[in-house]
């Protein structure tokens, strides 16, 4: 009788067992998936974006205004397919450079950012709320992406792979690529990577010498302090 019931809690402590090795695979699978997908959707997004980088001199070019060059630019740009038509719902024009209004899921994305050393592509949604940061990386403060001085840009680490959970990864002299809206690539180079706290806000307003510069502001992985990376258009 005893060896009966012993049995029986065996044979019930092994299907509990089971049950719970399926459900945890099935999740894990679920968030590899989930992973999976963001990070395809919005490699897809910014491989949409066209862009060749811009050196110093094609960036003194664009700003004294070869209006020229730009009309041409324009005229053939218009003649060809642009992938990102689907995703635009208006144009409008800034300065002599062509800009569109461009959405990712329902979010205004003012351009994308590419960082090759840890295979980084998001787009870079306009405004910070709990949903666009669940979703992309987003602009927090400044003068605006590949514009003359700093621009915040803040995301999450969720410690998993997605958004800046991978800026740890990041060292000195790494690059990062910013293509904003009317088409400019700039490369930007890590001069600096600290941590601060949560409150410090102190490094977004500097002086960068009328340079464009960038930082990246995450968590840490536990989530005490911030993780700040400084990175300047040489």
């Amino acid at each position: 009788m005893f060896e009966s019931k012993y049995s029986k809690l065996l044979t019930v402590i092994l299907i509990i067992v089971i049950i719970a090795i399926i459900g945890l695979l099935g999740f894990l699978a679920f968030d590899y998936y989930q992973n999976y997908m963001i990070t395809k959707d919005t490699a897809d997004f910014v491989d949409a974006f066209q862009g060749d980088v811009v050196s110093d001199a094609d960036e003194d070019s664009v700003k004294t205004g070869d209006s020229a060059q730009t009309g041409e630019n324009a005229g053939a740009s218009e003649s060809q397919e642009n992938p990102l038509d689907k995703l635009s719902d208006a144009s409008s024009q800034k300065g002599s450079a062509a800009t569109k209004k461009v959405t990712y899921k329902g979010f205004g994305a003012l351009g994308t950012m590419e960082i090759p050393a840890i295979n980084f592509k998001y787009p870079v949604l306009e405004k910070v709320t709990k949903k666009s940061i669940e979703t992309a990386v987003a602009f927090l403060y400044g003068t605006g992406l590949n514009e003359p001085g700093n621009s915040v840009i803040i995301g999450h680490n969720y410690r998993n792979g997605l958004f800046f959970s991978n800026n740890k990864k990041l060292n000195i002299g790494d690059k990062i690529f910013i293509t904003d809206n009317s088409g400019r690539k700039l490369g930007y180079t890590i001069y600096n990577k600290f941590e601060t706290t949560p409150e410090d806000t102190s490094f977004y307003q500097r002086d960068t010498g009328g340079k464009a510069e960038v930082t990246l502001s995450t968590c840490t992985d536990d989530s005490k302090a911030r993780l700040i990376i400084l990175a300047r258009n040489e």
